[in-house]
């Protein structure tokens, strides 16, 4: 009996041992997961702290990048003589002196007018002065105004090179504008007005019948009657 009792408390002392040995496993553990958490909160405070460094260093970056390659465009552009305005001229055009000889021109297009009309001004005017195609291009820009001259600055820089360029791109541009081909019933809408004298009338009357250019003179006399 003894010894079956001896051995009884033998066991309950060992089972008692086991328990405060994981009693004290648990409490270790525990602190161990306590002081992990501490460390990872430590952690994403410093990662956070990294990234706001980091994202300030790539914006000084960013900025130095940006002063540079302005130093560098300023560098460039110090070393191109200015050109004037506008620019949609070419170089060489814009190089070009216009005669102190020409004349002034007495014609101006405003964009509602016909291109075609004010092309044939233009010609007849400078017929009587001359000049070579880059003074055409300089005195043509200059009969521009409003919304037209507008129009030509907007052109892209240097594009026009050459007189036939810059008034194909001007007729093009305006083309709405073209008056419509003159019909031979056109004659019958001229109309002697009150006040107008009949040689006023027959003058008018006469540059309608050379426009339409027609051959039909009974046509010509009824309208006329």
């Amino acid at each position: 009996m003894r010894s079956t009792r001896q051995g009884s408390t033998a066991a309950e002392g060992g089972e008692n041992v086991t328990l405060q040995q994981m009693m004290e496993t648990i409490c270790a553990l525990q602190k161990a997961v306590a002081a992990s958490r501490v460390d990872q909160d430590r952690f994403q405070v410093d990662l956070a702290a990294s990234q706001v460094s980091n994202e300030e260093l790539r914006r000084t970056n960013e900025e130095l990048r940006k002063s540079l390659q302005q130093a560098r465009e300023r560098a460039v552009d110090a070393s191109i003589p200015p050109r004037a305005r506008p620019m949609s001229f070419s170089q060489e055009i814009m190089d070009a002196v216009i005669p102190t000889t020409s004349m002034g021109l007495k014609v101006t297009f405003a964009g509602v007018e016909d291109p075609k009309a004010h092309l044939t001004a233009f010609h007849t005017q400078m017929m009587l002065s001359g000049g070579s195609d880059v003074v055409y291009c300089k005195l043509f820009m200059s009969t521009l105004a409003g919304a037209t001259l507008e129009w030509f600055v907007s052109l892209l820089d240097g594009h026009i090179t050459s007189f036939d360029q810059f008034s194909t791109l001007f007729r093009e541009q305006y083309l709405v504008n073209k008056a419509p081909p003159p019909i031979s019933y056109d004659v019958f809408d001229i109309k002697q007005y009150q006040g107008e004298s009949l040689k006023e009338f027959l003058n008018k009357f006469g540059v309608q019948v050379v426009r339409l250019n027609t051959k039909d003179e009974a046509m010509t006399v009824l309208a006329f009657t």
